[in-house]
């Protein structure tokens, strides 16, 4: 009787899950249709193709990619856009948290966000923004996407993208970064307003050592390197400290 009951309770619950899923992603697709009858996914992306400065895959280094990668998505050049095992893990810690405190979100859905979504996290505005990164999956390379992702996206003190804070930030191109401006660089759109070496530069650096700790464990860098950047990192730190 008991068992009954409870596989009642559970069926119940899926199924009414399943109909608010379906609710959710038919307004979604709705929302996403509408975007693109505004805007052409292909204007969207000339627009930011076309802005001053643009840098091009090929012109970032090795080092920073991998850094955005092991600290954004990791798994971002073998999934189709979305990534089943992130928003798993989002679902059950929002649901613990009993709020939405982590969004699962891939580079190519952050980059839907910024091409014509707003900073919302309505369940609704989610899904529109899942259908576009599909869309921007079947149509752009993993490497256009990741270079549309990182001129587009702020790094706090007015850069809007990852060749004026580059420059604003080390004096440099981004292709001359090096490992510590690279992993510095990479943590920084995570939390703009806290993260800008130029606002919190100790915040910065626990965040960079977080960056550098994601490298290490998604094997982008060696013990002995992960080492000498982290060491880098504390001098600097230390210097920045003597000098104030």
């Amino acid at each position: 009787m008991i068992w009954k009951f409870f596989r009642t309770a559970i069926l119940t619950t899926a199924a009414v899950v399943f109909c608010f899923g379906f609710i959710v992603a038919g307004k979604g697709y709705d929302i996403y249709q509408e975007a693109l009858e505004e805007t052409s996914l292909q204007e969207m992306v000339e627009d930011i193709q076309s802005r001053e400065g643009y840098t091009e895959y090929e012109e970032l280094p090795e080092d920073y990619v991998d850094a955005v990668v092991a600290v954004e998505d990791k798994r971002f050049f073998s999934h189709f856009g979305l990534d089943p095992i992130a928003i798993c893990r989002a679902v059950v810690n929002d649901l613990r948290a009993g709020a939405f405190v982590e969004g699962g979100s891939t580079i190519t859905q952050q980059l839907a966000k910024n091409l014509c979504f707003n900073q919302d996290k309505e369940l609704t505005r989610k899904a529109a923004e899942a259908f576009l990164a599909l869309d921007l999956e079947k149509n752009y390379s993993k490497e256009e996407i990741f270079e549309l992702y990182v001129n587009s996206i702020y790094f706090g003190d007015g850069y809007y993208d990852v060749a004026s804070a580059s420059r604003g930030y080390f004096g440099k191109e981004p292709e001359e970064m090096s490992e510590y401006e690279s992993t510095l660089l990479a943590g920084i759109p995570n939390a703009p307003s806290v993260y800008a070496p130029t606002k919190n530069p100790h915040l910065a650096a626990r965040r960079q050592m977080q960056v550098i700790r994601r490298m290490a464990a998604c094997g982008y860098f060696s013990d002995e390197e992960t080492e000498a950047v982290q060491e880098t990192v504390a001098e600097t730190m230390a210097a920045l400290a003597a000098a104030n």
